[in-house]
């Protein structure tokens, strides 16, 4: 891939957490959890594509953070913290819940999601 659809990969992950933040707001508490999930995806493809030129074909946003954190040593500090694997395993789980399972997601643990996000996993893989 280009530079150019790199580029296109971080654009529309910033355009998820943008719209999760929205969607927050105005009460729409599944979609939200679902644009939470695909910031985490999309930049973590992203940085991947950066660093290595390739990216695995998964939505899994631990296994993506896995093979990140191979060039990116700091990143296993989030793998090894109980406290991110508990949030990472729920944001991933967002994909196929908020996507496919009869499954509502409650304000609070939304709220939480984007408050991990916004305050561990983008200040760490903006690092990167």
């Amino acid at each position: 891939m280009s530079l150019e659809e790199a580029e296109i990969l971080r654009e529309r992950a910033e355009a998820f957490l943008k719209n999760a933040e929205r969607l927050l707001m105005e009460g729409v508490y599944d979609l939200a959890a679902f644009n939470i999930e695909q910031y985490c995806q999309l930049m973590l493809k992203y940085k991947l594509l950066i660093k290595t030129g390739t990216y695995p074909r998964t939505h899994s946003v631990i296994r993506l953070l896995r093979e990140l954190s191979k060039i990116a040593e700091e990143l296993k500090e989030l793998l090894s913290s109980r406290e991110a694997m508990i949030y990472l395993t729920k944001i991933e789980d967002t994909y196929i819940g908020a996507r496919y399972l009869p499954r509502r997601y409650e304000e609070v643990e939304v709220e939480e999601m984007l408050r991990f996000t916004r305050e561990v996993f983008k200040p760490a893989i903006d690092k990167i």
